[in-house]
C-alpha cells in the first residue's frame, strides 16, 4: 500500500476542523468516516477552489460538496440566498435537501427545494422566510426567476450535481441562461458520473482552474457484484417472484422500462404479499415522494420503479438491485445499480436478459472490464428454454456461458406482509 493511500484511510472527519454543529449532523446522518470521494474534494472546496469532481453515484457525492458549503454558511449573512445547487431531477433535488437538512439541522442554516409537478405556493413560502441554499431543477428555477421570485445575484457557490444526466435530458440551454443570472466570481462545482464531450466543454466553460477529483470516474462501485440471468420475456415474472422467495435480500429495487410495466409488477407483487410500491413518472410528486420515503423508511421493502428514480434514491442498505428488464445505455446501467453497494457497503445487481439484449451486455462488459457471471436459478422451471443448449446464436451470446449457477445465498428470503 502507498503512503498516500495509506493517509486516505486515515483520514477522519475530525481531520476537516469543521464546525461543532456540523460534526453534530455527520453523526446525526451515521456517518462514520468520509468515502474517497469526501476525502479528495472537501479540501479543496473549504480552500474555496473550483472542483471538477468525476464518481458514481453513490460515492457519497452531495456531502463532499455540502459539509464545506455548510462551514461558509457558518460565517456570514444568514437568511440570504448565497448557495444554488442544480440537480436534473425532483427526486434527486428532494434528496439533496433531505441530506441537507440533516447535515446542517443543528446549524441556523436553511434550504429550500425548488422544483416542478408541485404547487408554488409552498416554494414561495421558503424563499420569502429567506434561505441560504437552493436546491433546484432548472426549469421550475428558470419560471420563478422570470416572475422575479428569486434573485441569484448574491450566489457566492454553485454546484451542478449530476451533470452528464442534465445534458442528456436536454437542460444545456436552461443551465446556460442560468449562468446569466448568477455572479461571474463565485465557487463552482461540476460532478458528473461520466465525462462525455459535452461536459469537458461545460466544465472549460464554467470552471475556473478546478480541482479535480475521480472515484472511479466511468465503472460501477467495485463493492458491487454483477449476476445476467438469461430468461425468456414471458418469464420474467415468475423467475423475479423465485428469486424474492429464495434469496437473502434487505431492500431490493427493481428496474423496468416502462411505466405501465412498473405499475403493473408492483401491483402483482402485492397480491402476493410484499410490502411494495411503485414509482414511475405518471405520479404526482406527492405520491412519488411518499413511496420514496416508504421505501427509505421500512414501509416498503420492494420498490419498483422506471429509470426516473435511478439518481434520486438515497437509501443505503439496498441489497439488490434488479434489472427487470435492460436499460438503454451503458450509463444508465451504472446509475441504476449505484443505488446498492453505497458508500463501501455491499451490494448486487442483477439482470434478467433476454436474447436481443446481447449487445447492451457486451458494452456492459467492456465498462467493467470482465463478463458478467451467468447464472441460473436452481429448481426454476424453465419449460423448454434451455440457455446451455446448443442453438444457433452468436459466440458470445448471452445465453451460452461456463457457468451456470444458482442464485441461492442461503438465508431468509424478502420479508412479506
Amino acid at each position: 500500500m502507498s503512503d498516500t493511500t495509506q493517509s486516505l484511510n486515515d483520514i477522519t472527519f475530525d481531520d476537516f476542523n469543521l464546525d461543532a454543529r456540523i460534526r453534530g449532523g455527520i453523526a446525526d446522518a451515521g456517518y462514520d468516516a468520509p468515502t474517497p470521494i469526501q476525502q479528495q474534494a472537501i479540501p479543496f472546496v473549504l480552500e474555496g477552489r473550483d472542483v471538477l469532481g468525476l464518481a458514481m453515484t453513490g460515492t457519497g457525492k452531495t456531502a463532499a460538496f455540502m459539509l464545506p458549503i455548510l462551514q461558509r454558511l457558518t460565517r456570514g449573512p444568514l437568511r440570504k440566498t448565497r448557495v444554488l445547487i442544480v440537480a436534473p431531477t425532483r427526486e434527486l433535488a428532494e434528496q439533496i435537501h433531505q441530506t441537507t437538512a440533516v447535515l446542517g439541522g443543528r446549524t441556523k442554516v436553511r434550504s429550500a427545494a425548488i422544483y416542478g409537478g408541485v404547487g408554488k405556493g409552498p416554494q414561495l413560502s421558503a424563499i420569502r422566510r429567506g434561505t441560504e441554499i437552493i436546491v433546484a431543477c432548472p426549469g421550475r428555477l428558470l419560471d420563478h426567476i422570470g416572475q422575479g421570485d428569486i434573485d441569484l445575484s448574491g450566489i457566492e457557490v454553485l454546484v451542478l450535481d449530476e451533470a452528464d444526466r442534465m445534458l442528456d435530458m436536454g437542460f444545456l440551454p436552461d443551465i446556460k441562461r442560468l449562468l446569466r443570472h448568477v455572479p461571474a466570481q463565485r465557487q463552482t462545482m461540476l460532478f458528473s458520473a461520466t465525462m462525455p464531450d459535452d461536459i469537458k466543454h461545460l466544465a472549460d466553460d464554467i470552471l475556473k482552474n478546478p480541482a479535480t477529483v475521480q472515484v472511479n470516474a466511468g465503472a460501477p462501485a467495485k463493492t458491487v457484484s454483477h449476476a445476467l440471468y438469461p430468461v425468456p420475456e414471458t418469464l420474467k415474472a415468475k423467475l423475479l417472484h423465485a428469486m424474492l422467495e429464495e434469496t437473502r435480500t434487505s431492500r431490493v429495487l427493481v428496474f423496468t422500462r416502462t411505466k405501465h410495466r412498473a405499475k403493473r409488477l408492483a401491483a402483482d407483487l402485492d397480491k402476493r404479499g410484499y410490502r411494495v410500491a411503485a414509482l414511475q413518472g405518471n405520479m404526482t410528486q406527492n405520491k412519488r415522494q411518499a413511496a420514496m420515503n416508504g421505501f427509505k423508511g421500512g414501509k416498503y421493502d420492494i420498490l419498483v420503479a422506471t429509470d426516473i428514480a435511478a439518481r434520486g434514491i438515497d437509501v443505503n442498505d439496498i441489497s439488490h438491485v434488479v434489472n427487470y428488464d435492460m436499460p438503454d445505455t451503458v450509463d444508465a446501467y451504472t446509475h441504476r445499480i449505484g443505488r446498492t453497494g453505497r458508500a463501501e457497503a455491499t451490494g448486487e445487481a442483477v439482470t434478467f436478459a433476454v436474447q436481443d439484449d446481447e449487445t447492451m451486455v457486451r458494452d456492459i462488459e467492456i465498462v467493467l472490464g470482465k463478463p458478467i457471471e451467468r447464472r441460473r436459478m436452481e429448481g426454476f422451471d424453465y419449460g423448454s428454454f434451455t440457455p446451455e443448449s446448443q442453438r444457433p446464436a452468436p459466440k458470445k451470446s448471452v445465453y451460452r456461458s461456463r457457468s451456470f449457477r444458482g442464485s441461492q445465498r442461503g438465508g431468509l428470503p424478502a420479508q412479506k406482509r
